[in-house]
């Protein structure tokens, strides 16, 4: 059970934004840790909840419990407690795909809903992320898997301010290039061959996307990630900042 144990360093950054916690309202929880650990356990397996070791106490007290703090957005405090300061000299946007296991299907309101469509891989889920100059994750949305990468981009840029945009030929949109000019923000974009006229952009700064690209790696070492089993985009959402406060706090 090793390898699925918190540290002590990252257990200090997480135990603060925890529920149930000594001096909460309420009942506390004095097994976090473990419960944690157990979600930890089930996102890096990528097993079924049922299958939770009894080490851990019984899954389904276990997975509700998660539910009970994914929608109170305690995930999303240990991403932001694990992250050091971006830097933002440069972002970086990439796409990846991951296929949707059957577990994964059949939430209320259909797959659209959830980020599920269908596209070349079958059902799918697509993750547009933007990550610092270090390749850091920074944001993230979540579509159904035939959308295009541009749709997303606006929601991750939105408020955020910084001195230019890496990104791959799939991000060549008028759109976004205006966007970047009215920022002022200099355009690292691979050009898409169709463009009448391209631009010219820093091709040794363009090398630096291997970044994004080898946090994806990373994220996708979480098995549950890399095939996703969660059946709404919340619990999805969920377990990528967990992964992500993990990658972050190594």
């Amino acid at each position: 059970m090793e390898r699925f144990v918190l540290t002590d360093a990252q257990w200090a950054k997480m135990e603060p934004h925890c529920n149930g916690k000594s001096g909460d309202p309420g009942r506390n929880g004095s097994d976090n840790r473990l419960f944690v650990e157990a979600v930890l356990w089930i996102v890096r397996t990528g097993s079924p909840w049922r299958d939770l070791p009894a080490s851990f106490g019984k899954w389904n007290t276990v997975f509700v419990r998660f539910r009970d703090w994914v929608k109170a957005d305690v995930f999303v405090r240990f991403f932001e407690a694990c992250s050091d300061e971006p830097d933002m000299e440069y972002a970086m946007v990439d796409a990846t795909i991951v296929k949707v296991h059957r577990h994964g299907q059949g939430a209320k309101g259909g797959p659209e809903s959830q980020a599920i469509g269908r596209s070349k891989g079958g059902m799918t889920t697509k993750i547009l992320a933007l990550t610092d100059a270090l390749g850091n994750l920074v944001r993230f949305v979540l579509m159904p898997g035939q959308r295009f990468d541009t749709v997303g981009v606006a929601p991750l840029i939105e408020g955020l301010s910084f001195g230019g945009l890496i990104a791959d030929k799939a991000f060549d949109s008028n759109a976004i290039i205006a966007d970047l000019n009215e920022r002022g923000a200099k355009i690292v974009i691979s050009q898409h061959p169709r463009r009448a006229s391209p631009l010219k952009i820093d091709a040794e700064l363009y090398k630096w996307r291997h970044l994004i690209e080898n946090f994806f790696c990373k994220l996708k070492d979480f098995k549950r990630i890399a095939m996703r089993a969660c059946k709404t985009d919340t619990s999805f959402k969920a377990i990528i900042h967990l992964a992500a406060a993990i990658i972050h706090s190594r």
